[in-house]
């Protein structure tokens, strides 16, 4: 499904709360005079002279060896052309904000008002003490040859215009693969490249690089194919000029084996593709529509091997499983340039990866039963995690090996490490599971919808096909906020519960049966079900929604009652718990119970480190889980320690393969070397605690709402564990972002509950 992006939405993304997409944030402590001077002044002059004594200190003592300028003019923006550098910068930080989510690279972007090339190079040049590479951007052709060019020669850090070599890379890596698959030689097939602007070119030159033939190249650009009766070619194009005698696209594609479009919407028809070879490759490439409409193509060529630009089809040709891992690769040995033997470096680690069993984790996360190499999966996904720890390697082996890299990696797998350590899956956790979300969209009943907040929610689930809404309550207000808010969810269903009187008495009807023996009446029942969040958990229980999510408004404890006397707990679980997902610059770490139980005993504290330990399961992570106390294993005595101990003792006789500690501080369970060096028989000496399991409700509480306020950490939850369908409670409050991350994960837990599973 394509994602519908209204403007208000893009411009309050952007200037919402700190306006833009980045910041700069201290590395090192700066919370004393101590560490004010060792910052700057007197402290800051050691680094300063060691520096001037040996240039090659300035990657020791500071960040350029992590660091990438992310510079452009603004002459050719996306699909806007020259808007110009002020207007280009939302795409620079947008590019600054990939580096970092996908390769863990700071990133400056740098918008120059200067569209005289010589006078653009002059500039970029003096920057070089600053960064350890260039990542040029949005530049026009011819400009962007010369600018690239120049600036490989003159500069000796890495430099790569991506608008260029990433499409050309990525593409390259497909066609080897889908040759492969019809089992074509690249030296043997007609290629036809529609454009003749900076990727076309890029793209020709790389596949000429891996193998193919000038000779079986024709490019065209939008006044035809460039032959030898074309006057008033540039030099760049005069490269690519055939010798054939043919004058349109059309005469072009007969019996061509391959057309890479990187032109305009339509430039192709099901003509065209009717006179090509037998099993055609088709990379259909211009954003956002292609060359020709996937699903037209598909019918017209049931032999076609095709990919596009977009996330909706398969083969999505994106330059993001490229640049961030390039450039990851290139500082690691401070590569001098980015030379040709790095980018084919990069184009056959792709190849490669794309053949490789698919880990579930990836698969899980893009809905799929099973991903395997064939002519629907030609290379990765974006959010494998094992493109930077594929990639990135490559790429430094081949800088060294060309003789470009000034630092040499010896110890390969300690590299390995260090990569998976920079982004992991952290930073991917919630868009693996929207994606998932999006393969099987469940109903999602919102109790709270005379809410703006939910609402705007509900139109995001609905556009980015993570959930179908039902919203509830007063019909009028809830119209009246869509009309103020200029939201389109004419195809979600409004029920208010006190008009709605044949759903009332049947939900009224069953909760009578469940609640008959436990003190209520049928009038209390019909009663309580005018209340909306009794109304959605009936909803829920009888199978008219999928899952329920509330708690906006109203307490913790009020919200998830009604869940509970109406759908009740999993089976097999005595008591639900509850489950913060607490992330910041260390890592992703589980929270529980932190919202429902107040003072557990040992046999409820292993019933929640069992939910826990299942709930971290479900993002796809290891649990590795430490219940917390102020003692460390028997030091101190008490009640906390004693009951801690005894529920890993339970816990562990439940389920041997858990790895669990306890009783443990929580400093000495998220400090490795501490535990090797005073507890070397800890379950978590070698690796950290992941999960934190607290003694008490207090102490979690207190806890995770710390690290939130004071601490900059980012929070999802609290997750409701332990129910026998899919109930999700929002914290008092939440933004539209929290909320659209909550029902992601009622849905998938919703998906998980059909194959008899639960959160």
């Amino acid at each position: 499904m394509s994602i519908k992006i209204r403007k208000e939405d893009a411009l309050n993304y952007h200037m919402q709360g700190q306006p833009g997409k980045i910041e700069v944030v201290p590395t090192k402590e700066l919370s004393s005079q101590l560490d004010l001077a060792l910052a700057y002044s007197p402290g800051v002059a050691e680094p300063c002279k060691e520096i001037a004594a040996n240039k090659d200190d300035v990657y020791k003592y500071t960040a350029k060896g992590n660091l990438i300028a992310v510079i452009s003019n603004g002459t050719a923006v996306l699909g806007l052309g020259n808007i110009g550098p002020e207007a280009s910068k939302p795409v620079m930080e947008g590019k600054g904000v990939l580096f970092k989510k996908f390769a863990g690279i700071d990133v400056f972007d740098i918008e120059i008002d200067e569209e005289d090339p010589d006078e653009f190079i002059k500039i970029v040049k003096s920057l070089e003490p600053t960064f350890g590479g260039v990542n040029l951007e949005d530049i026009k052709a011819p400009e962007c040859f010369k600018i690239e060019t120049e600036l490989r020669e003159k500069m000796h850090i890495p430099i790569m215009h991506d608008d260029q070599h990433g499409t050309a890379i990525i593409s390259s890596a497909a066609l080897l693969n889908a040759l492969g698959i019809v089992e074509k030689k690249i030296e043997d097939v007609r290629i036809i490249v529609n454009g003749a602007g900076a990727a076309a070119v890029s793209c020709t030159k790389l596949y000429i690089a891996l193998g193919a033939r000038k000779e079986n190249i024709i490019m065209c650009d939008s006044k035809g194919v460039l032959n030898t009766s074309r006057t008033n070619l540039d030099d760049i194009k005069k490269q690519f000029v055939t010798q054939h005698n043919i004058s349109t696209l059309q005469e072009a594609m007969k019996d061509a084996d391959v057309f890479i479009g990187l032109s305009v919407a339509d430039a192709i028809t099901p003509h065209d593709l009717n006179v090509m070879a037998k099993d055609p490759i088709v990379f259909a490439l211009a954003n956002p529509d292609p060359e020709i409409q996937y699903d037209l193509a598909m019918k017209t060529r049931p032999d076609i091997i095709m990919a596009t630009g977009r996330s909706d089809h398969p083969n999505q040709v994106n330059n993001v499983l490229g640049f961030p891992y390039i450039f990851r690769g290139a500082l690691d040995v401070r590569a001098t340039e980015i030379n040709e033997e790095m980018k084919l470096a990069a184009v056959h680690a792709l190849a490669a990866l794309a053949k490789e069993s698919v880990p579930d984790i990836v698969v899980s996360a893009y809905g799929k039963d099973k991903i395997m190499f064939g002519r629907e999966y030609l290379i990765p996904k974006p959010l494998d995690s094992r493109l930077i720890t594929t990639i990135s390697p490559a790429v430094a082996k081949a800088a060294m090996n060309s003789g470009v890299a000034k630092n040499h990696i010896t110890d390969w797998v300690t590299y390995h490490n260090d990569l998976q350590k920079r982004i992991g899956i952290d930073h991917k956790l919630m868009s693996q599971m929207i994606d998932r979300a999006k393969k099987d969209p469940k109903r999602v009943v919102f109790a709270e919808a005379n809410h703006h907040k939910i609402l705007k929610a509900a139109q995001v689930l609905r556009d980015e096909g993570i959930a179908y809404p039902i919203l509830l309550g007063n019909k009028e207000e809830i119209l009246k906020l869509i009309k103020e808010y200029e939201l389109d969810l004419h195809d979600c269903p409004i029920i208010y519960p006190r008009e709605d009187e044949q759903s009332l008495k049947r939900y009224a009807d069953e909760f009578y049966k469940k609640r008959q023996r436990k003190g209520m009446t049928y009038e209390d029942c019909l009663r309580l079900l005018r209340e909306r969040n009794y109304f959605a958990a009936m909803m829920v229980e009888l199978g008219d929604a999928d899952a329920v999510v509330s708690g906006l408004t109203k307490d913790y404890a009020k919200t998830i009652l009604p869940s509970l006397q109406a759908i009740g707990t999993a089976e097999g679980v005595n008591r639900v718990a509850g489950m913060y997902i607490i992330r910041n610059a260390r890592g992703t770490f589980f929270f529980a119970d932190t919202t429902v139980n107040v003072d557990p005993n040992a046999q409820d504290l292993a019933g929640i480190i069992e939910l826990t330990a299942r709930g971290v399961k479900f993002f796809d992570i290891a649990p590795r889980i430490a219940v917390l106390s102020y003692s460390n294993f028997g030091s101190s005595k008490g009640d906390i320690p004693d009951k801690t101990r005894e529920a890993v003792r339970l816990a562990k006789q439940k389920d041997p393969t858990l790895i669990v500690e306890g009783d443990i501080q929580a400093n000495v369970a998220l400090n490795t070397q501490l535990q090797q060096e005073t507890f070397p028989f800890s379950a978590l000496a070698k690796e950290r605690a992941n999960t934190l399991i607290f003694p008490n409700l207090a102490s979690g509480n207190i806890a995770y709402k710390l690290l939130m306020e004071i601490g900059g950490a980012e929070s999802i939850g609290p997750i409701l564990l332990g129910m026998k369908k899919a109930v999700h409670v929002l914290q008092l409050g939440s933004s539209i972002r929290e909320i659209v991350n909550m029902a992601a994960i009622a849905v998938v837990d919703a998906q998980s509950h059909e194959h008899d599973g639960h959160l």
